[in-house]
């Protein structure tokens, strides 16, 4: 360690004073430079390069342990703990999740409101059977953008989203039918969500009966019951957009846009899936 602290700081402080401050021999640390670097010194020193790559592919979002499995995924074969260690060593940290309750705002009129189907049973047997969608608000320089998004519960993709400056029921309506057409109008499913003025209105309640879909809707104010769409929206918002401001409405949906089908469903490795991304376990699920 202190043979390593002089090699660092030797183009500032002369080798032989840096020595003596430290208590060491120069011929030692001479000695030292020259040595023909040790297996495991050289293993590390390759692997916390692929643990360098792998933390700044994932735009310094993954920990230790996303990192542990991106490399076991590249052929590398060792522990958690080593890598931990070696991000340790390098600074690497992922950004901390923030975690908040939202406000219980109290009960939604009667109308429109569906019992809660879904039970928080937030595991799916297959694709289409149970679907969970919500909507958020990203702050630009123009004002407020809407975010809503559907995601299936089976592999915990994103499978419609929209985005609108009026947070209304077009928007959720417009997230859901992109989320039928491209599951190619599945019958059977579960539309589940929270009991907002968007989701009980007429119109949205009206688009799920033509479509068959069956509502299922959180008690009020009751977070956990939509849960698994509450942690999509804070890994976008933890991330993705919690460090940027943004000047245009465009600049959030570019943004927005990126993270949801570049990176969200077809590279970020999900706990939930046994660290593989959504689009990966679809492919392995038709597969086996």
């Amino acid at each position: 360690m202190k043979f390593g602290f002089v090699a660092k700081h030797r183009g500032i402080w002369p080798v032989a004073l840096t020595c003596d401050t430290l208590g060491v021999s120069r011929s030692g640390f001479y000695a030292w430079l020259t040595r023909t670097p040790c297996k495991r010194r050289t293993e590390n020193e390759q692997l916390g390069r692929a643990v360098h790559h792998s933390f700044i592919q994932s735009d310094r979002t993954y920990g230790a342990r996303r990192v542990w499995h991106d490399l076991l995924a590249s052929g590398y074969r060792c522990g958690l703990h080593r890598v931990e260690r070696l991000m340790q060593a390098q600074a690497l940290r992922a950004r901390p999740r923030r975690r908040s309750l939202p406000i219980d705002r109290g009960e939604r009129p009667v109308i429109g409101i569906a019992a809660n189907v879904l039970d928080r049973q937030f595991d799916a047997s297959a694709p289409n059977r149970k679907w969970v969608a919500d909507f958020t608000y990203i702050w630009s320089a123009e004002g407020w953008l809407y975010l809503a998004v559907v995601l299936d519960l089976y592999s915990r993709r994103v499978i419609g989203w929209s985005m609108k400056p009026e947070m209304n029921a077009q928007l959720v309506a417009d997230a859901l039918m992109m989320a039928v057409w491209r599951r190619g109008k599945p019958e059977s499913v579960m539309h589940h969500s929270d009991r907002g003025s968007q989701y009980t209105s007429e119109q949205f309640q009206r688009l799920l009966l033509e479509l068959g879909v069956t509502c299922s809707m959180s008690r009020a104010g009751n977070v956990w019951d939509n849960s698994a769409m509450e942690s999509f929206f804070s890994s976008l918002k933890t991330e993705r957009l919690s460090r940027k401001m943004f000047r245009t409405r465009d600049d959030i949906r570019a943004e927005v846009f990126d993270y949801i089908e570049r990176f969200y469903n077809p590279v970020r490795r999900h706990s939930t899936l046994g660290y593989i991304s959504p689009i990966d376990f679809e492919q392995q699920a038709q597969l086996a």
